[in-house]
């Protein structure tokens, strides 16, 4: 018997019973259940009003039920483009400027209903309550 770090299901299996595995091998990912999230890619000038503690609506495609709820947790620290295996560089001269992506984590509040049907990948819609009172929206995963 295997024991896992933290509760939750086990995703990408890479192992079949009676298989025969190296030490450090890896067999299989356990997705947790305890830390829901969501990553949500707003525009960079999307998140200049965006502090951590906000509140958030996330709807799920995939999901009839009602909109989940949580709170912004953090922001990447650089855009989406600058952790890409080819990242941009406009060209000498070039200055046209591309409005980059910046993702932000979103923890779910736990206690609601369709936290268990969620899965990794699943698209979004996510809105964010800024400072200033209005809703902030963008897709995510």
């Amino acid at each position: 018997m295997i024991r896992a770090p933290v509760d939750g299901v086990v995703g990408d299996r890479k192992v079949e019973p009676g298989e025969y595995v190296q030490p450090g091998a890896q067999m299989m990912r356990v997705v947790p259940l305890g830390a829901v999230y969501v990553t949500a890619n707003f525009k960079e000038t999307q998140v200049a009003r965006m502090l951590v503690g906000q509140s958030a609506k996330i709807k799920v495609d995939a999901s009839n039920g009602p909109a989940l709820t949580g709170k912004v947790v953090s922001f990447a620290p650089g855009s989406g483009s600058q952790f890409s295996l080819l990242p941009f560089e406009p060209g000498a001269g070039n200055f046209t400027k591309i409005v980059q992506r910046v993702p932000v984590r979103i923890r779910l509040d736990l206690g609601q209903s369709d936290l268990s049907r969620l899965r990794p990948g699943l698209s979004t819609t996510v809105t964010v309550m800024l400072k200033d009172g209005r809703w902030r929206g963008r897709e995510g995963r």
